[in-house]
């Protein structure tokens, strides 16, 4: 939805809240548009939301955009912040990254989910909101509009994020690893840890917990999967939506 500026001031950050991502150059006062994303390194759908906060940073961070990327666990390794701050650390987040451990900051948004996405014009005042994925260039053309300049928003970084995109609602995610048939356009493990895994067979050591993207097919597509756990706890399987295929 866009309320009307004006209208709907967003809560002040807490202090308490700890930065493991430093600060951007552009102060709070100064910036013409901000976005504050609810996200979780445990979640697939927040992983894929956060590379459009990556491309409007390098779109739009020199003409005075800033953006805050609010962690907020879903499960209990997502409470370890060490944990949490060695894996920001890898992603190379170009943005800063607060650590809402204790969900204050959720709370007084009265945030409903993952990922959740906030545009901000000066004074906190909300121009643009959106729970889940989706409405990319709506928000980007929100923010474009607050920091007055002459550009156009970018083409969705994946087909199924098209607004007018037909998609295929892909198999139920599973706890655990899965193994056996599955319809989807992509395959995410969630960890709790770094460590090994092996899909269908081919070992993939990864270095950072939370969610992976271990399979990605240009459409919605049927196939079988073998994932097993080698020295990492994989949390869940989910599997993502993927463009209809060709009639």
């Amino acid at each position: 939805m866009r309320p009307p500026v004006d209208t709907i001031l967003a809560p002040q950050v807490p202090r308490t809240l700890r930065r493991i991502q430093p600060a951007q150059p552009i102060p709070d006062a100064a910036a013409r548009a901000q976005v504050v994303c609810f996200w979780d390194l445990f979640q697939p759908a927040s992983l894929r939301a956060l590379d459009y906060l990556v491309a409007w940073q390098e779109r739009h961070g020199p003409d005075g955009l800033r953006i805050l990327a609010v962690q907020a666990p879903s499960v209990d390794a997502g409470r370890d912040e060490d944990l949490v701050a060695a894996a920001v650390a890898e992603l190379g987040l170009p943005f800063e990254v607060a650590l809402d451990t204790d969900f204050e900051l959720w709370r007084a948004y009265e945030n409903p989910g993952w990922p959740a996405r906030y545009v901000l014009a000066p004074g906190l005042r909300l121009v643009d909101v959106h729970f889940g994925e989706g409405g990319y260039s709506e928000a980007e053309a929100a923010i474009i509009d607050l920091l007055g300049i002459d550009a156009v928003a970018g083409e969705p970084l994946r087909g199924a994020d098209r607004d007018d995109a037909l998609v295929v609602i892909p198999t139920a995610d599973a706890d655990g690893p899965y193994s056996g048939a599955y319809a989807a356009g992509e395959v995410w493990i969630v960890i709790d840890k770094p460590g090994t895994v092996e899909v269908d067979g081919r070992s993939l050591a990864l270095t950072r917990a939370g969610a992976h993207r271990v399979v990605a097919h240009e459409r919605h597509t049927e196939a079988t999967i073998a994932i097993r756990a080698v020295d990492a706890d994989i949390l869940r399987t989910a599997f993502a939506p993927g463009l209809a295929p060709v009639q």
